[in-house]
């Protein structure tokens, strides 16, 4: 999962950074709001680390204009204020949760873990899950049911970005930015190539039909309760 952190202390960002890398997540950083609106804008992060004093956009004015592009991803707030008002404040912008500084990094993750959850990203036990199919994060192992999916390292990237994002079209572009990188040359086309080979493991055990084209835009795979 890919986490990108917004903060303008420039130590503190790579604190948090280290703090995400360590429990097995991918992340970017900024240090500005409109570096980080920019960033966020791509929609190929599965949670934001957002704090609020920042020099140019302020962090208030990142979350409204990401809901308004309804750019769906979990936020928490970062800061130094911890009056009720500004709390109030940054979830009414459409903020997912809020945690003060000075913090604990226990009650970070915990609240990650928490704000994941409640959006139906993360399991439990740290798996997703879509119909038959399973993801253990900590391992990296992808199953149909009880077998395994035998996937390599990009396959498994590329299924767990639809997993976190089900029920959403992504395009070429996003997924060559989320997989690759986003100052990757790779062409959209390889995307195709590797959905073919994903979908083809897949079909083995009867769960292609989850994953579908989009014609002319990219991909999308179907939660379970809407697959037909």
């Amino acid at each position: 999962m890919r986490v990108l952190v917004i903060e303008d202390d420039v130590s503190l960002l790579q604190i948090i950074r280290n703090v995400f890398e360590s429990e097995s997540f991918e992340t970017d950083g900024a240090e500005t709001g409109d570096e980080g609106h920019y960033l966020a804008q791509q929609a190929i992060h599965d949670l934001i680390i957002l704090d609020v004093m920042l020099p140019g956009m302020s962090g208030y004015d990142i979350v409204r204009k990401l809901r308004g592009q309804n750019i769906l991803v979990p936020i928490i707030m970062l800061t130094a204020k911890d009056a009720v008002e500004d709390r109030v404040a940054g979830l009414d912008a459409g903020a997912d949760d809020y945690v003060t500084k000075p913090f604990a990094v226990s009650e970070l993750l915990a609240r990650t873990r928490a704000v994941l959850r409640r959006r139906g990203t993360l399991g439990l036990e740290g798996e997703l899950n879509c119909g038959p199919i399973r993801l253990i994060l900590s391992t990296r192992d992808a199953y149909a049911g009880e077998c395994s999916l035998n996937l390599t390292a990009t396959e498994y990237d590329l299924l767990e970005y639809f997993l976190c994002h089900q029920n959403q079209i992504l395009t070429r572009e996003q997924i060559v930015d989320r997989i690759w990188g986003m100052h990757s040359e790779v062409a959209a086309t390889a995307v195709d190539v590797y959905v073919h080979h994903l979908r083809k493991k897949l079909s083995a055990h009867g769960a292609e039909s989850l994953l579908r084209t989009i014609r002319g835009v990219g991909y999308l795979l179907k939660g379970e309760s809407d697959v037909r």
